[in-house]
């Protein structure tokens, strides 16, 4: 899907080199005249302004290589504009970086047609350099420097509306769980093997470590544990099916059984296999997974299962399906 951008301002920038060649000379003009330029900067007149010399009373009173940024034009229907100038000194022959840069940014007021001088069309000075900084840098050579301005304009502000053409972008559900079960599959950077039944099977011991930790303490116990599997790459699994254990580590890495546990119907695989790993759960506390169980379970409850399911139910505690597999043994065997 794609993004929109919406533009809310209205910027037009500038950027020039102002070159002074004859400096000593020019230092010499009245602190009252200033070396003039006429800048067109989004649709108004400019002017900047560059004194070689002026002195800084709000620092020390030296002089100091000053511009200012003036606003020259009249008749605006705009009552107020807004800008700001940025200045540094460059080396022309690329030698030595840019100066500091020094940036004022003014609002100014723009001035009926005829009328001059109106408050606020002048802005504060920019002190770019003090004379004898100046003069002591690379900057100034064979008696020229070049001053960079970059000046920047905000046309009107007007109220922008954006329509609502396309519908927000949906977020889509999380992947995780399939991309760890993927993992699981493929076996990459596994580090811990598991012997079931004589099968290899294996995992990744960090995944192992860290959701074991939330989820069934007695498997953390036992694999990383003080147990000799603790010390262990390979632990051997006594007592059950290698599918059992493998759908157990798909759960743990998914949260979820493997596809075909859940495609498997009521048949008898369904419910060999539903048994084995309700019995998985309850030996490493995966109370979730042991629900899941019971409630396949339910739905495998036939003539020929129901004894052995109540078995099972009994050994594990499992209550509910222990009840409904008494309720159907009692309304199914033959009365005297």
């Amino acid at each position: 899907m794609a993004i929109a951008c919406t533009n809310l301002t209205n910027v037009v920038r500038l950027v020039h080199l102002l070159r002074i060649d004859g400096y000593g000379i020019t230092k010499a003009i009245g602190s009252d005249r200033w070396i003039k330029s006429r800048w067109n900067v989004g649709g108004y007149e400019w002017g900047v302004n560059f004194h070689p010399s002026r002195s800084n009373t709000a620092v020390d009173c030296k002089p100091w290589v000053t511009l200012r940024l003036i606003f020259l034009s009249d008749g605006c229907t705009t009552p107020n504009v807004e800008a700001s100038m940025r200045c540094r000194l460059v080396d022309p022959r690329g030698t030595a970086d840019p100066s500091e840069e020094k940036s004022i940014t003014c609002r100014f007021n723009s001035r009926p047609k005829g009328q001059l001088g109106a408050s606020g069309d002048c802005s504060n000075p920019v002190y770019l350099m003090s004379a004898w900084e100046l003069e002591a840098s690379c900057y100034l050579k064979d008696d020229s420097l070049t001053v960079q301005c970059t000046v920047t304009v905000l046309k009107e502000l007007v109220e922008v509306t954006i329509q609502d053409h396309e519908p927000m972008p949906v977020v889509p559900s999380t992947r995780l769980h399939q991309h760890l079960g993927e993992l699981l599959q493929s076996g990459t950077a596994a580090d811990v093997e598991f012997i079931v039944s004589g099968e290899s099977l294996v995992a990744h011991k960090n995944i192992f470590v860290r959701v074991m930790a939330a989820r069934s303490p007695v498997l953390m116990a036992e694999f990383f544990g003080h147990m000799r599997e603790a010390s262990s790459r390979v632990t051997v699994i006594e007592d059950m099916e290698a599918a059992a254990f493998k759908a157990m580590l798909h759960f743990i890495y998914t949260d979820a059984v493997p596809a075909e546990f859940d495609g498997q119907g009521e048949g008898e695989a369904a419910t060999s296999m539903a048994q084995h790993l309700l019995v998985a759960a309850d030996r490493y506390g995966l109370e979730r997974l042991k629900l899941i169980c019971e409630n396949k379970l339910f739905s495998c409850i036939t003539a020929n299962t129901a004894v052995a399911i109540l078995v099972l139910a009994d050994q594990h505690n499992c209550s509910q399906l222990k009840a409904k597999c008494a309720e159907f043994l009692f309304n199914t065997l033959p009365r005297c």
